[in-house]
């Protein structure tokens, strides 16, 4: 089992940039996948990124393609999400989550409580 801890959102002005990061307990964090999600106000939660054991496949939403990115590291337990040229999107809480698979979400089980972010215009 894993214990997930994201920060790093906040408030942040169109085509700004934000550091999001999970820090995860355990020994067995290279052992997951990890993946970053998102929920907007009365909206699903939606796939953003997802990287592999080692980091070396990563995955992305195409409306996040070339303006976010995901990268892990190992030795500190930690899954960043580098976001920039923040779009005005509102507000969102974006979730840190850890699965068996990165290219099959529907296997992430471990999620942490969420960061929001919030773009304004």
């Amino acid at each position: 089992q894993v214990q997930l801890v994201e920060s790093g959102g906040g408030l942040v002005q169109a085509g700004g940039s934000l550091r999001l990061s999970c820090a995860a307990s355990g020994r067995t964090f290279s052992s997951y996948a990890m993946g970053w999600f998102r929920q907007a106000p009365g909206k699903e939660r939606e796939f953003v990124a997802t990287i592999s054991r080692s980091g070396g496949i990563t995955y992305y939403a195409d409306s996040v393609k070339g303006r976010l990115t995901i990268s892990r590291d190992n030795a500190k337990n930690t899954v960043y999400l580098q976001m920039n040229s923040l779009k005005p999107e509102g507000t969102e809480v974006y979730y840190c989550g850890a699965g068996r698979s990165s290219s099959n979400w529907s296997t992430f089980e471990y999620w942490g409580q969420g960061t929001q972010v919030t773009v304004s215009s």
